[in-house]
């Protein structure tokens, strides 16, 4: 009897751990992305591309976050935030975590080329930067966030891809977009967890410190980040529409995300940092809720 309920617990703890693994709740916001790149690119949604462009979007992106953890054990063992993961926790071996990973990886590439060739390639290529050039790049230089972006850029140009099987001026904003949001979103986690950071000799910050210039930065690239996300309303991007009300709405939301910037920058507190890392998630959710939404109401 002792067994059979040890059996179920044991079951749960080590589906809890594969989805610690994976990151399952950042995983998910990459697949949503992708959905979201998707709509945008279809004029009628077919479900079983939604499923399988899930399906293997989550299988890549946690395959390049379990690689992630495999690669960074021992940091993570020294950070506070990371100490309960599976691998420097003791809970999973580095064998396990590397046998998920692989068969995540193939999973992912296998469905996406299902798909066609440039997703799966595009998925590929993201794997090996954020695995191999991102995750060694974060104990050496701060330019990690820049070389970090390009894979954190693709899920939302992945999802055009996907459905049109071209990379175009189209795919090609949504990429920008998520490319220049990742840096306000990123430095203000690296301010958070600045000296959690430094003890595992990571730096994200672009000045290797928090003050006002790092918080320029931030503003700066914040601005970048409003101004392209608006850029369609100007009819450039051909298939990629928005209207001038969605515009105004985007601009609305880029304004509130700069302006907790500028509170960063008048008071350097890790208060502040977080909310500034708060505003940036809910930015990029909701100019893509926006986007979608916009084109098909």
């Amino acid at each position: 009897m002792l067994a059979e309920t040890q059996k179920p617990h044991t079951l749960s703890l080590f589906i809890n751990d594969v989805l610690l693994l994976t990151k399952a709740r950042l995983t998910l916001s990459v697949v949503f992305s992708s959905i979201a790149g998707y709509l945008l690119a279809v004029a009628s949604a077919n479900m079983w591309h939604i499923l399988l462009l899930s399906i293997g979007g989550y299988g890549l992106a946690g395959a390049s976050n379990a690689f992630n953890q495999i690669i960074e054990k021992e940091i993570d063992a020294k950070m506070i935030r990371t100490q309960n993961r599976p691998i420097p926790a003791g809970r999973m071996s580095t064998q396990a975590a590397f046998s998920i990973a692989i068969t995540l990886l193939i999973l992912g590439l296998v469905i996406l080329y299902a798909l066609n060739p440039k997703t799966a390639m595009f998925g590929a290529i993201s794997v090996f930067l954020y695995t191999c050039a991102y995750t060694p790049l974060k104990t050496v230089t701060p330019l990690s966030v820049f070389v970090g972006a390009i894979p954190g850029a693709i899920p939302f140009m992945l999802g055009w891809v996907s459905a049109t099987g071209n990379f175009g001026i189209e795919s090609g904003i949504l990429f920008m977009i998520q490319f220049f949001w990742q840096f306000p979103h990123f430095w203000a986690i690296g301010w958070m967890m600045h000296s959690d950071y430094q003890k595992a000799g990571i730096n994200m910050l672009p000045t290797g410190s928090t003050g006002n210039a790092t918080a320029l930065q931030i503003i700066l690239y914040t601005l970048w980040t409003i101004v392209i996300s608006i850029i369609p309303v100007f009819g450039f991007t051909e298939a990629l529409q928005l209207s001038v009300v969605a515009a105004v709405v985007v601009g609305a939301v880029g304004l509130m995300l700069l302006w907790t910037g500028f509170q960063l920058y008048r008071n350097h507190s890790v208060a502040n940092a977080k909310k500034l890392m708060i505003m940036s998630i809910a930015y990029i959710t909701a100019i893509q809720w926006i986007y979608v939404l916009d084109k098909f109401i």
